[in-house]
């Protein structure tokens, strides 16, 4: 888990230690619970303009780090909650015993320690990552200039989803914005971007009050943000991450799992919140 707050597919990468193949599997398929790198910046970015802004300015900096202090404790929860369901259902088996044993110490190999962390894991992490990012980078920009009739095949996306993503307290641009962002989450704040701005290609304002102007001026509303965080920490693994999962498992049936669970989790999670707000007249 702790890995997975930097990659998840260093994390599941690194549960290769476990011994037992079932608790390893479910190791495996909670990884993602956990945000990492790439889900921090849009976690932090929409708890400031949003969450933050709620309060008095002085409490700011507070504020923004106790919502993403919940957002991190949600993951963990998943986590335990999403092990315990699986070992009693899908990987049901009996808890094997953990024995750590202690080596001799011994003087560091350096060449040996350079060769595992860069790579035996960064290189193999970063290989892959490749191999997703340029056929990626090419659908992004075709789906954004492929015209439609008066419009783009974007806008004509975004439009189609909208109905479904009322019920998620979210619209078509950021539903359609998780999903090209499949190669990395970094970029889903890029796409959603190009989408409201219609530029054709993945832009980023540094300006927040420019950037929260944009959000505003596309109806989004406190709702809006803690949907979209909820949807960042609960929706499917990177593609980096799949296919490390689909290595190191060797099933594509795992692989899917693994895609749908969090996927699942996090639209029902986004449901429930979306009818109590609306309910209560809460966030809007």
């Amino acid at each position: 888990m702790c890995m997975g707050f930097g990659c998840n597919a260093a994390g599941v990468i690194a549960c290769r230690i476990i011994d037992s193949p079932r608790e390893r599997l479910i190791a495996i398929l909670t990884n993602n619970f956990a945000p990492c790198n790439g889900r921090f910046p849009t976690l932090i970015l929409l708890s400031t303009l949003f969450v933050s802004s709620c309060f008095a300015e002085n409490y700011n900096s507070l504020v923004t780090t106790l919502s993403i202090t919940s957002i991190v404790l949600l993951g963990i929860a998943t986590t335990f909650f999403t092990a315990w369901f699986l070992s009693k259902t899908l990987l049901k088996g009996t808890p094997s015993s953990n024995i750590l044993e202690l080596p001799p110490y011994r003087l560091p190999q350096v060449g040996a320690v350079i060769y595992r962390s860069i790579i035996d894991r960064t290189f193999f992490v970063l290989k892959r990552a490749v191999y997703m990012a340029a056929p990626a980078g090419a659908v992004i920009w075709l789906v954004a200039n492929i015209p439609l009739g008066d419009t783009t095949l974007l806008s004509y996306l975004t439009h189609l989803l909208d109905a479904p993503a009322y019920y998620l307290g979210v619209d078509g641009v950021i539903l359609l914005a998780f999903i090209l962002g499949l190669p990395a989450n970094e970029i889903v704040v890029p796409i959603m971007l190009m989408a409201y701005l219609s530029t054709g290609q993945m832009i980023e304002i540094e300006n927040l009050t420019t950037l929260k102007e944009v959000f505003l001026n596309n109806h989004w509303t406190l709702l809006t943000a803690i949907n979209t965080m909820l949807l960042c920490l609960l929706h499917y693994p990177c593609s980096t991450t799949l296919l490390t999962i689909h290595k190191e498992t060797g099933s594509k049936k795992w692989t899917a799992i693994a895609f749908l669970l969090p996927t699942v989790l996090g639209l029902i999670l986004c449901l429930i919140t979306t009818f109590l707000a609306r309910t209560f007249g809460l966030f809007v």
